[in-house]
């Protein structure tokens, strides 16, 4: 066979095969879109946003995130471990009245903790770990994002982009649903639903736990 021979049918055959890719992806596509909104719930919206729109391209980062963490475990929390986290978060919340800052610091600081200690990346690579908590806690790991975003922000009243009190109040409330999902004890669910609909099942039976102390009901200082 002579050497044009040879080149043409290797043309022919890398043809063939990005044909086969294109369509193997677009069958993908067809229903990946569908399981990965369902998977991630408002961090699909979330990411569609941060992509101005384009979703095919939040997909690939979805899919992506599933891709490098969707095999990951959640290791366990010995009791002394889950009585600690939750003490000091008692102490972040009773805080909040005379230093809303300090308290969401802290918030940010006990959620990249107890992440890392449940098997999630190290809260010193926040956007890998967050990457983590949005395959396995989708409907839940924005809060942990508010109060990153909070702690890292100088308080101005909500002026400059500074976060108000009651920003501020409301992060803590949205973050300590990821925070009661991170102490639950690790479980395989005897149904064998996916992580977003478990999520989506605890967080409508745990709705009632998120009460703050009544401290969150009077105004902090500064506010």
């Amino acid at each position: 066979m002579s050497t044009g021979w040879i080149i043409a049918l290797i043309v022919i055959v890398a043809a063939v095969a990005l044909i086969v890719a294109a369509l193997t992806l677009r069958g993908r596509g067809a229903g990946g879109g569908r399981d990965l909104r369902r998977r991630f719930g408002p961090e699909y919206d979330r990411a569609v946003a941060r992509h101005d729109g384009d979703a095919p391209a939040a997909e690939r980062e979805l899919a992506e995130r599933v891709e490098r963490h969707g095999k990951l475990r959640e290791r366990p929390l010995e009791p002394a471990q889950r009585e600690r986290f939750e003490a000091r978060w008692t102490a972040a919340q009773e805080r909040f009245v005379d230093s809303p800052q300090d308290a969401v610091t802290e918030a940010d600081q006990l959620l990249a903790e107890l992440a890392a200690i449940r098997g999630f990346p190290d809260g010193g690579q926040y956007e890998e770990q967050y990457a983590a908590l949005s395959v396995h806690h989708a409907h839940h790991v924005h809060g942990y994002r508010r109060v990153h975003r909070i702690a890292g922000t100088p308080v101005n009243g909500g002026r400059d982009g500074g976060a108000g009190t009651e920003e501020m109040r409301e992060a803590m409330v949205e973050a300590r649903a990821l925070f009661d999902d991170l102490l639950r004890p690790a479980r395989d669910d005897r149904h064998g639903r996916p992580p977003a609909e478990r999520t989506r099942t605890t967080a409508h039976a745990g709705s009632g736990r998120l009460h703050l102390p009544a401290a969150f009901g009077r105004h902090a200082k500064g506010s």
